[in-house]
């Protein structure tokens, strides 16, 4: 950028906030209206340089989107957060600004100043209606277009607030969408479409940017229209479309430190809303404790969980409920997961960074010497998703809806 360009955008940038706050206009809420006055202040300008009176612009098109970037949107980053191939947009320092596109991450050419990324941050959060300070230094919050924010305070993280921002891209909606996409054979989601119609309980794993929330989507669209959910997250990334469905998400303690509702609190409460399926976003601590407990008693439900495979999956599992307290022990727990968890989905990236399904396991429901036993319906070998031997819990329920499993699965191999 030139100097001559640089002052430019500058009294631009001044003259379309001043037309903004003349109008009342709220840039968060109404960018369409805050283009229109950008495109009408670099018009006027436009029309001032053929007089000779002002620099003409090179790309004015390309003006009025900076000028709706700085006013509007997120700044410097906001072609970032333009751009579809972008998934993830992170700042280690302001000066090391990283992206990943395709599952790859590289270091971008933006240079920021530590004013710049406080600006970004505090516009961020102030669309979200969450705060950031020495008492709550770390804070996960949402973007108007869907994107999940991640912010950890100067202080926490050495020398610079650290920022993540993972974009929401609805790249499949319908596990078919998925099998367009390569990462599921046709087989595979037929199974996985008839487990969710028959009110089977599926655990969703993978390693971070694995596709845990688009798969969680994907089955969550699967659920029959009469059914009523409740899904409950650390921040709204669900997005699924069903009639009757009640979104939930945590909420920060107030600045008297009181007003906190966790995760745990939502899965309790969902339970008193006469749900016919429960998801919850992400198992992460003693919430594993009353999804469990809401799975045992009946009640069909989908959760996602950070793990390697999918017995690292159910391992996991195991562990977290001891959280709750110490008068939980693994005696209860194990046999417990064995009996509430009927299908491990298991989610990976290969080393182009494509995401696929790697495994699909089942839990029969025993347990052998405190290890849970499995069933590999399907598993990925030589790169493709291919047929196990293993069967699923509850034929029956299938059976009811008239699903033929033979059909679906054959004999195995």
């Amino acid at each position: 950028m030139t100097a001559t360009y640089g002052r430019v955008a500058e009294e631009l940038d001044r003259h379309v906030r001043e037309r903004v706050r003349a109008d009342g206009v709220d840039p968060q809420r109404d960018p369409a209206l805050v283009r229109r006055i950008a495109e009408a202040v670099v018009r006027a300008h436009d029309e001032r340089s053929l007089t000779g009176a002002v620099a003409a612009l090179p790309d004015p098109e390309a003006m009025v989107g900076e000028l709706v970037a700085r006013i509007s949107g997120f700044g410097p980053l906001q072609p970032f957060l333009d751009d579809p191939a972008v998934e993830e947009i992170w700042i280690n320092d302001p000066s090391r600004v990283f992206v990943a596109r395709h599952g790859r991450h590289e270091l971008t050419n933006l240079v920021l100043s530590t004013e710049q990324v406080q600006d970004l941050v505090e516009r961020m959060l102030k669309a979200s209606g969450r705060r950031l300070d020495r008492t709550t230094p770390f804070v996960d919050a949402m973007l108007p277009d869907g994107h999940r924010l991640h912010v950890v305070l100067a202080g926490i993280s050495r020398g610079f607030s650290a920022v993540n921002i993972r974009k929401f891209s609805l790249r499949a909606a319908r596990l078919a969408d998925l099998v367009e996409l390569g990462s599921l054979t046709p087989q595979a989601a037929s199974f996985l479409e008839a487990s969710i119609r028959a009110g089977l309980n599926v655990l969703v794993s993978g390693a971070t940017q694995a596709g845990k929330t688009t798969m969680l989507n994907c089955l969550a669209a699967a659920i029959p229209g009469g059914d009523r959910v409740v899904s409950c997250e650390e921040v709204f990334e669900l997005r699924f479309p069903h009639p009757d469905w009640v979104p939930m998400q945590t909420r920060q303690a107030g600045l008297e430190g009181t007003g906190e509702i966790r995760l745990r609190d939502l899965v309790k409460e969902s339970l008193r809303m006469r749900p016919s399926r429960i998801i919850v976003g992400e198992v992460r601590a003693e919430e594993a404790l009353d999804l469990l407990l809401a799975l045992n008693a009946g009640l069909p439900g989908l959760a996602t969980l950070h793990a390697n495979s999918a017995r690292e999956a159910l391992v996991k599992l195991c562990t977290l409920p001891l959280l709750a307290g110490e008068n939980i022990s693994a005696r209860f727990v194990v046999p417990t997961v064995a009996s509430s968890v009927d299908l491990v989905v298991h989610l990976g990236l290969d080393e182009r960074g494509v995401r696929r399904v790697d495994e699909v396991v089942a839990v029969p429901g025993r347990v052998e010497a405190d290890i849970i036993e499995t069933t590999t319906i399907f598993a990925r070998t030589a790169g493709e998703l291919r047929r196990g031997v293993g069967m699923p819990p509850r034929a029956e329920r299938f059976a009811r809806l008239g699903l033929d499993l033979q059909r679906l699965l054959g004999s195995g191999g």
